[in-house]
């Protein structure tokens, strides 16, 4: 019984598979149609009868219908004539509006032979819409004085349309005063060969003979623009002279006014604008400033760069370690940059960042981690196609200074083994003491800095010339100066075995301030006298 309801369910499962693969049969039928837009209910699109080799009493009988895409049926199957045709009036703007190529899917699908048929309708445009503006008026003031030449810019006119049907150019009427200027805008590639040419510009004149003779000729260009481009009188085509260098420019567009005249008498002419764009190309690769060009490297002319870094043995996971820093001279796109690890001796140690470049612990470094890591950072561009540098980091994993010079004697031991051992170690530990010299001098300058100040703090006001400022009142009677110099400079020094103390004043710092001579009723000496033995 279990068998028998096992063989069964196989059986379910063969036919469903079977039924599936004729359900997806008939990649064969895949079709093609174009139709104008705005066609009536009913138009015809495609005779799908004739081109499956369908007849008629099939499908009427096997249930042949059209499925669309979406909510909307478009499109329906005439069943006495099996034509496809539209079920509903198609407007192409409505339903691709910035499309340029506007097509609709559907399906036919024929019930009795479990069959389907992809049918791709084209839907083409036709000129229904015309050019509109916003603004239907719009009013320019300006002075009697105007120059000939001057522009006024005027709004944009939009037409729904695309292809030829779009907008296509602007005339002016009514003012012989006004004239309408046309500008046409060019993007150039920087890297355009010399001889190419970049845009014609043509005239048509209705006129015969010399009357409908066009030449054409710069009316407005600048003196660098004329080294550049060439203008050819006969044809108007305006063609590339010199080589572009969109980093090496400080212009990007270039502004040129041709002017297209007839033979007739009076000449008749007309001016048109048109504007070249430099464009910039992906034409210079990243350049590595960190870490410095290897001197092999720069000798050889080679794009690799190296440098040592230290990492400490105790470093945590997300350590910063160092930082590659690249330039491109390129502009926009083309001068993003990215960083990425290419080569590591241990590739799980260390990680890069995508934007900054910083090289960072990607975790805690072990004891079973060679001392010496080299790694290998590719910085890319973001043009097309992608120019890359690269730059070679090495990086010591040490405790101290004596272990990194240790590690980096014995590496340059290895790299060259006919110098005598330990000569690049010897100078690195020259380097490293008269970097600590340089520290420790400038401790010692900063101390005697620090004591000098505080020297200064701490010595009498009298030194340094604190009675000029005094106010006069002070300076009454000879009782009241030496009042007055002992209360601002009262140095005593004592002598062995004396009972006479002796006040030292600095001369300097009185001269100008007390009066020259005593009062005339006591011819007493003011300073330093010392009484008769």
């Amino acid at each position: 019984m279990f068998s028998r309801g096992k063989r069964c369910g196989q059986r379910q499962r063969a036919l469903f598979w079977g039924v599936l693969l004729l359900a997806w049969e008939a990649a064969w039928g895949q079709l093609r149609y174009s139709v104008p837009e705005e066609m009536p209910k009913g138009s015809f699109v495609g005779d799908v009868a004739k081109d499956l080799g369908l007849q008629l009493p099939e499908i009427r009988d096997r249930g042949v219908r059209v499925v669309s895409e979406g909510r909307t049926q478009y499109f329906a199957l005439h069943g006495k004539t099996g034509h496809l045709v539209t079920a509903e009036r198609i407007d192409r703007e409505q339903l691709c509006e910035s499309v340029q190529q506007c097509v609709l899917r559907c399906e036919l699908i024929v019930e009795g032979e479990m069959k389907f048929y992809e049918i791709e309708v084209e839907i083409m445009d036709i000129n229904d819409n015309a050019p509109s503006f916003r603004q239907t008026e719009s009013e320019l003031r300006t002075i009697e004085t105007t120059p000939v030449g001057s522009r006024f810019p005027l709004p944009d006119a939009h037409d729904p349309d695309s292809g030829r049907n779009s907008l296509q150019s602007y005339e002016l009427s009514g003012d012989e005063h006004l004239s309408l200027a046309a500008e046409y805008t060019v993007h150039v590639p920087e890297d355009v060969p010399v001889g190419s040419v970049l845009v014609t510009v043509t005239a048509p004149d209705a006129d015969e003979g010399l009357n409908g003779y066009v030449k054409y000729s710069f009316k407005k260009i600048t003196e660098k623009a004329t080294q550049i481009f060439h203008l050819d009188s006969e044809t108007g085509e305006i063609a590339l002279v010199r080589s572009l260098d969109f980093e090496e420019g400080d212009s990007y567009e270039f502004e040129l006014w041709v002017r297209a005249e007839d033979g007739g008498a009076p000449a008749l002419s007309s001016n048109v604008s048109v504007r070249l764009l430099i464009v910039d190309e992906n034409d210079n690769a990243p350049q590595v400033l960190y870490p410095p060009a290897a001197p092999s490297a720069a000798g050889s002319g080679g794009g690799g760069w190296s440098g040592v870094e230290l990492a400490p043995r105790s470093s945590e996971a997300g350590a910063l370690v160092a930082k590659v820093v690249a330039v491109d001279a390129d502009a926009g796109q083309n001068a993003w940059l990215s960083y990425e690890l290419a080569k590591a001796t241990e590739p799980g140690l260390f990680r890069v960042g995508l934007h900054s470049g910083e090289v960072r612990t990607a975790r805690s470094p072990l004891a079973r981690d060679a001392a010496r890591q080299s790694l290998v950072v590719v910085v890319k561009d973001h043009g097309r196609p992608a120019l890359s540098a690269t730059a070679t980091l090495s990086v010591v994993l040490a405790e101290s200074v004596a272990e990194l010079l240790a590690e980096l004697g014995s590496a340059a031991e290895a790299a060259a083994p006919g110098e005598p051992a330990g000569s690049l170690t010897r100078w690195l530990v020259l380097a490293v003491a008269a970097v600590c010299c340089l520290f420790v001098g400038f401790l010692l300058l900063l101390l005697a800095l620090r004591l000098r100040r505080w020297r200064r703090e701490r010595l009498p006001a009298a030194e340094s010339g604190g009675l000029r400022g005094v106010p006069v009142s002070h300076f009454v009677g000879i009782d009241g100066v030496r009042a007055f110099l002992q209360s601002y400079s009262h140095e005593v020094s004592l002598t062995a075995d004396s009972r006479k103390s002796q006040l030292r004043l600095s001369g300097g710092s009185c001269c100008d301030t007390l009066p020259a001579r005593p009062p005339p009723d006591e011819p007493a000496p003011l300073l330093g006298e010392e009484d008769p033995a």
